[in-house]
């Protein structure tokens, strides 16, 4: 049994981000009891490198794809696809959250931007290229929370950022046979730079107040 760290998690890295409006019949499937938002017969999908490093409570690459859905009237983000190179990562992310992430290679060059590819033992999964552009004053916070499914419920959990961000060009290429195929399809709609960003993801477990037994 791999063991990982307990809920919230403490993270801090790089993300390199880029976001698509995609056709509603082409999202991939997402957890049950949340639907697509979709807009004009789209959906809004992003996909990101991520590297945690600093004072992260694990250290790993990650390369992910998720969609924003929503839970009832409320809107949710919902992890389709990840990958990480940490089998601690991928235990805790399943069983804390209903994360479905695999394993898979990263070869990861920041010394000008982003050059990076990730591939399992049967698939190359994707590569991209981020051209860092210009910084946007101040470090900015985002608040919001990701709906899974876990042992048969749909489970929300909280995400809490800040960072620094740049706008981005950035080009992706994936197989058509890849489970990211559709991301070279068309260019992104928008691309960032997260720098230096802080997360703290899921939620604390409420403390039980046990009341004291009166003396005898």
């Amino acid at each position: 049994m791999t063991s990982y760290p307990e809920e919230p998690w403490h993270l801090a890295g790089q993300m390199y981000l880029s976001l698509w409006l995609v056709p509603e019949r082409e999202l991939p499937p997402v957890a049950d009891g949340t639907r697509p938002v979709t807009v004009a017969g789209r959906g809004a999908v992003g996909a990101a490198w991520v590297v945690y490093e600093n004072d992260s409570v694990l250290r790993y690459n990650e390369l992910l794809r998720a969609v924003l859905v929503r839970d009832g009237r409320r809107p949710r983000v919902c992890i389709t696809d990840i990958w990480v190179d940490s089998a601690a990562s991928m235990a805790g992310g399943r069983e804390l959250w209903g994360i479905p992430k695999e394993m898979a290679d990263f070869d990861i060059d920041r010394t000008a931007g982003l050059r990076a590819g990730a591939a399992t033992e049967k698939d190359v999964l994707a590569t991209a290229a981020f051209e860092p552009g210009r910084r946007i004053p101040g470090r900015w916070p985002l608040t919001y929370r990701v709906a899974q499914n876990l042992d048969g419920v749909l489970k929300t959990s909280s995400v809490r950022s800040r960072s620094a961000v740049r706008t981005a060009r950035a080009h992706w290429i994936a197989q058509k046979d890849s489970p990211l195929g559709e991301l070279s399809r068309r260019r992104p709609l928008l691309s960032l730079a997260l720098n230096d960003f802080t997360i703290r993801f899921g939620d604390t477990a409420p403390r039980t107040f046990v009341r004291p037994a009166p003396a005898p």
